[in-house]
């Protein structure tokens, strides 16, 4: 019954059931002429029914916040003046000087750590990733980064991140002068290869999965050159022009001297071990953001539209706050238990929101998805682990960056002999 239009005489299309055949499919479209203007037509899917719950997400990160702001407030304004008071008596030294606290620790505080080079390749990374995602919010809260241009989001992002390489670079080396590094030309070069370099090492390896199941989702090979070629063209001489200016800049004036001789480490109680820290200082900054990070996940493994960009500017701003206050809360005790060594520490405590973040996005596989082949669950999590490192290395900076300063100006304000 299927025949071909009037044109051609309306002919039956003949099946020869003993060889390949070949069908004419035709279609007609009737235009009907619509009253909404075109910048209106994505209203109908941008609009969401839900922004109750975004409101209430906010409040509650906003809650968290403010306790947050308490516990901070009552260390900063109570204990810390009550320690510097204390320290600064002229006639009470050998009190002090029996005295346990972070005062202690002054000649040892700013002793450079192990692996200065990749510890300040890491925090150059964050702040490139910072400085993308704060303008990217920022012009999609402005509208400019419409859902009809599709990959304009992506793309965007990918051409800041590369652009922003000349600031990750200049923190990345003053900081590592800073630490007494002298192989900057080397820092430089880690800076610029060791993040974007694990991250385009797992997208080619999931890509070429994609490819092998002949998929229209896997990235075109040219595309991949390109992205190759605007990462050592445009991100790899950015960073070193950063990195050059960084290093050369006066390094950051440390209000103490370091002693010759490290003191020792008493042996620390069993919370301040490493792995409850992260426990402890992850739970605040999550609880503040996983409801956008649900809509999040939604967008993109349930193919729903995630347009509320000013819901999430106010929650990065509220990300970025409860980070540096949970960070500045845990060096301070670290200090207190005259544990010096919190460079590290402190870059990795401050990203624990990042391992809630993978606990979720396992708990969202096994109960939203019914995803049960191989390759797809390979994709999921590769892309998962992507978005848990970038976000350990975002928050971890925020962290880091805050606590540097609170160090060095606790430090500022005690006389040291």
């Amino acid at each position: 019954m299927c025949t071909l239009p009037e044109a051609t005489g309306s002919a039956p299309q003949e099946i020869d059931p003993s060889k390949e055949n070949q069908l004419l499919f035709t279609y007609s479209v009737h235009w009907e002429e619509s009253d909404i203007k075109w910048a209106s037509r994505w209203d109908t899917y941008l609009t969401m029914s839900d922004v109750q719950i975004h409101w209430f997400s906010i409040i509650n990160s906003v809650v968290v916040v403010f306790f947050l702001s308490g516990i901070l407030s009552m260390i900063i304004i109570r204990t810390l003046r009550k320690d510097i008071a204390n320290y600064n008596k002229e006639d009470d030294i050998e009190d002090t000087m029996e005295e346990s606290g972070w005062k202690l620790v002054h000649g040892d505080v700013f002793r450079p750590p192990q692996y200065p080079m990749i510890l300040s390749s890491l925090l150059g990374s964050g702040i490139q990733l910072f400085c993308m995602i704060l303008i990217v919010i920022f012009v999609a809260m402005l509208g400019m980064l419409s859902p009809s241009s599709r990959g304009a989001l992506m793309t965007t992002a990918c051409f800041l991140f590369m652009f922003m390489g000349v600031f990750g670079g200049f923190f990345a080396g003053r900081l590592y002068r800073t630490l007494k590094g002298h192989r900057w030309k080397k820092g430089a070069f880690c800076t610029a290869t060791l993040y974007p370099g694990v991250v385009f090492g797992i997208c080619f390896v999931l890509n070429c999965f994609i490819w092998g199941k002949h998929s229209s989702g896997a990235v075109p090979f040219p595309t991949m050159v390109a992205l190759l070629c605007m990462w050592f063209g445009i991100s790899l001489p950015l960073v070193y022009l950063g990195y050059y200016f960084g290093f050369r800049k006066q390094p950051y004036d440390n209000p103490v001297r370091t002693n010759q001789i490290p003191r020792q480490i008493p042996e620390q109680r069993w919370y301040m071990n490493r792995f409850v820290g992260i426990l402890m200082a992850g739970i605040l900054p999550f609880g503040a953001m996983f409801i956008e990070l649900f809509f999040i996940f939604s967008a993109i493994w349930e193919n729903q539209f995630y347009y509320l960009f000013g819901f999430l500017f106010l929650v990065f701003i509220i990300l970025v706050v409860s980070c540096s206050q949970i960070s500045i809360v845990m060096v301070y005790f670290q200090l207190c238990a005259e544990d010096y060594r919190w460079w590290w520490r402190t870059f990795l405590v401050s990203g624990g929101s990042a391992f809630y973040v993978l606990i979720y996005a396992i708990f969202y596989f096994v109960n939203k998805l019914d995803i049960v082949e191989f390759i797809p669950s390979l994709l999921y999590f590769g892309y998962t682990a992507l978005m848990v490192l970038s976000f350990w290395l975002l928050t971890g900076t925020i962290g880091f960056y805050a606590a540097y300063m609170f160090v060095r100006k606790i430090y500022a304000a005690v006389k040291i002999d």
